[in-house]
């Protein structure tokens, strides 16, 4: 049975993330801050739910709204209802759910989470107007900042020590991140073709063969950490791969 503590836990990032979906959401509202894009609402780009057009000082530059905080929130209210049914009914009739958990941690919360993390502040310390402009310190609050690109990683870390997590095969793993990998890709594409703004200020300094390094070099280190993970959930519960089904 889940632990209490680990309960508590989930409700408030659950909690966590929930605010910072609405907080997101409501900053395009605020008159004072860069109007929302009209083709589109709120809900779109990065996340493929949310792009802000920010026009401060003369630049069009799109911020990248909350598909990690989106997909956390997913993940975590899962896991939340994981937690309840498993105390309400004793882990029966919930293998489906914790099922889909796991894939869903597995696959794209520690993945995302941490290749956010670790692209983001790499670039961002190399030469942050590549990333994240200066100019948007004038317009999204520095903590805002930090809980989408720096909290994502403790706390995402922290669930791989808290559960064990049951991983599929490195094949089906592998496949859906890349099915993942070139949906978002051809998001940010189609957005550039429709817009004429990428999505962030690195794409325009690279060639077309530059991209396509750029983004083949990006899943190369993104299906890196989903072997990480996988050994880190290995070298704290052993071993949890879902186990192979029988040929009859």
């Amino acid at each position: 049975m889940t632990k209490t503590s680990t309960c508590i836990y989930h409700f408030l990032v659950l909690s966590w993330y929930i605010f910072l979906n609405y907080y997101i959401s409501q900053e395009g509202k605020d008159e004072v801050k860069p109007k929302i894009l009209a083709n589109g609402a709120r809900w779109k780009y990065m996340t493929l739910l949310n792009l802000l057009k920010n026009r401060t000082a003369g630049f069009d530059i799109y911020q990248p709204g909350s598909f990690r905080q989106l997909l956390q929130t997913i993940f975590y209210g899962v896991t939340c209802l994981d937690d309840v049914l498993k105390r309400t009914k004793g882990g029966k009739d919930v293998k489906f759910l914790t099922a889909f958990r796991d894939l869903l941690f597995t696959t794209l919360a520690f993945p995302v989470s941490t290749f956010v993390f670790l692209a983001f502040w790499i670039l961002f310390l190399y030469n942050r107007d590549l990333i994240y402009p200066k100019v948007l310190d004038t317009v999204i609050p520095v903590w805002l900042n930090h809980a989408m690109h720096t909290f994502i990683f403790p706390i995402t870390l922290a669930e791989v020590v808290l559960r064990p997590h049951s991983y599929p095969s490195k094949k089906t793993g592998l496949t859906l991140l890349a099915a993942t990998s070139i949906a978002y890709i051809s998001r940010i594409l189609w957005l550039y073709f429709e817009t004429g703004t990428w999505v962030y200020p690195v794409f325009a300094e690279l060639s077309p063969l530059g991209l396509a390094a750029f983004f083949s070099l990006s899943y190369v280190f993104i299906a890196s950490i989903y072997l990480l993970g996988e050994k880190l959930n290995h070298w704290k519960w052993g071993d949890m791969r879902q186990p192979r089904k029988k040929r009859k």
